[in-house]
């Protein structure tokens, strides 16, 4: 079988921002209102002929059934604007239904999303497509520039509005803003992957449930948990009120190349396992701002781990059961008329925002007690100052440290006015936090990123835009 190089198919996947919810929807009990952003991750698969770039640096691994591997087929995976980020993996087939694990040739640091994402997905395919025959594929993953802070190297770099930054540094050495690129690079690559080699690109509508169960299985395996999913869920279905999957669903998929292993995760991608059959619930798919709002993010370099986090607010509720269900409750019945006042506001845009700035004032009431209480920095004093600084500004409705919290980039709800932007970039210009933080965060220079509200999930993409990267 011959392959044209000609061959290529691109998806985008975007960002997301959990305004409200953060804690709350890993529990099915409760709901997040997610939006997605304009900011995606964006993954071109092209077709190769056959032997191209192959590595010498090839090793064998235990559990193949030996593969001749001057015809071993090979996929490159590069992302060009950081530096030596480049991963070349042989595609080695396990016995006993194990499935396809691939195995990086080259030298360097691995990166275990793309390299989970490859095992799932190429897994998936083989076991529905006609063909085992993958044949060499070079992927290029391109991400918009808010998912990453500035670099010295990216600030003075010269290009057009539109173009995809160059970041100048390795991968590891680059700050994350928060805001969901390890879902959406997921969801893209599975996405693309399995759009490539199984259907039309017009057929993504019909497959997103399928496409959501995969990023969803390959997503919690590269990170190590069973997550709350909502980061995927944006990633595929775009903004919406969403409600987690019970974690049974993907507790018994195992480990890529274990015996059944194709078998346990086709039956999970497709929804026909019936003793833990798909519950995810997300309603109100490609949900907008009302008229007249917008949502802007700003960074605040500086950053959050969101694992250890979670586990420490997890231990606390268990340790204070009735308490901590109080305080959920209480935030649950909040988020739910911030939900219901963005719908009447969108039939009635003359009703004004005071509704919203009053919920969400309270909105972060509660999180400030959640903070104190379980010792766990949802919002840091740090932010708190900066927060109240935005919320004072004229135009602003109210903001809040999205998702999980911590130092990650604030989203906060604006009047749609360009005037609004240049009073936040004022308030930014000079900002020097005057409070000793209670977890020891400090925050650096404090940026408005380009990044606005957006409502679409995972998207097909023209070619054009790409051309420069390829």
């Amino acid at each position: 079988m011959s392959y044209k190089s000609s061959a290529t198919t691109a998806v985008s996947a975007p960002g997301k921002v959990l305004l409200t919810g953060g804690y709350l929807c890993l529990d099915r009990n409760y709901t997040g209102t997610v939006f997605a952003l304009d900011a995606r991750i964006h993954v071109v698969v092209e077709q190769l002929r056959k032997g191209h770039r192959r590595s010498d640096s090839e090793t064998a691994e235990n559990g193949t059934t030996g593969i001749d591997k001057d015809n071993e087929d090979s996929i490159v995976v590069r992302s060009p604007q950081f530096v030596g980020a480049v991963w070349e993996y042989g595609i080695q087939r396990t016995e006993n239904g194990g499935g396809i694990r691939v195995v990086q040739r080259n030298e360097g640091r691995g990166n275990p999303f793309v390299e989970t994402s490859l095992n799932y997905a190429l897994t998936y395919i083989t076991y529905v497509a006609d063909s085992k025959d993958f044949g060499s594929l070079s992927i290029t993953i391109l991400a918009d520039d808010d998912y990453y802070s500035e670099t010295a190297f990216s600030k003075s770099a010269d290009r057009k509005a539109g173009e995809f930054v160059n970041f100048g540094v390795p991968l590891f050495e680059a700050h994350k803003t928060g805001l969901g690129s390890s879902a959406a690079l997921v969801t893209s690559l599975v996405s693309a992957l399995v759009i490539h080699r199984t259907m039309q690109p017009d057929d993504i509508a019909a497959a997103r449930d399928k496409l959501h169960n995969l990023a969803q299985a390959a997503h919690c395996a590269a990170q190590g948990k069973v997550g709350s999913g909502f980061d995927v869920a944006v990633a595929v279905y775009g903004s919406c009120l969403y409600r987690r999957f019970s974690p049974s669903i993907l507790e018994s998929i195992g480990d890529a190349g274990s015996p059944g292993f194709d078998e346990r995760l086709f039956k999970v991608v497709e929804d026909a396992d019936s003793e833990h059959p798909w519950d995810t619930e997300c309603l109100d798919f490609g949900m907008t701002l009302p008229r007249g709002m917008q949502m802007v993010l700003c960074d605040v370099e500086c950053g959050s781990q969101t694992p250890s986090m979670v586990k420490k607010v997890l231990e606390w509720r268990k340790q204070n059961k009735q308490e901590a269900d109080l305080l959920w409750d209480a935030l649950q019945s909040n988020n739910e008329r911030l939900v219901l006042e963005f719908k009447q506001l969108s039939q009635n845009p003359e009703k004004g925002f005071d509704e919203v700035r009053s919920l969400i004032q309270r909105s972060r009431n509660h999180i400030h007690s959640m903070t104190a209480k379980s010792d766990v920095p949802i919002e840091p004093k740090v932010q708190t100052e900066l927060l109240d600084a935005i919320s004072e500004v004229e135009g602003v409705v109210g903001g809040v440290v999205p998702g999980a919290g911590g130092y990650d980039a604030l989203a906060v709800l604006i009047r749609d006015e360009p005037e609004v932007i240049e009073r936040l970039k004022a308030l930014f210009e000079n900002w020097e936090s005057k409070v000793e933080d209670d977890f020891g965060g400090k925050i650096g220079k404090v940026r408005l990123l380009g990044v606005r509200h957006g409502s679409l999930g995972l998207e097909n993409e023209g070619l054009e835009q790409y051309r420069a990267w390829l």
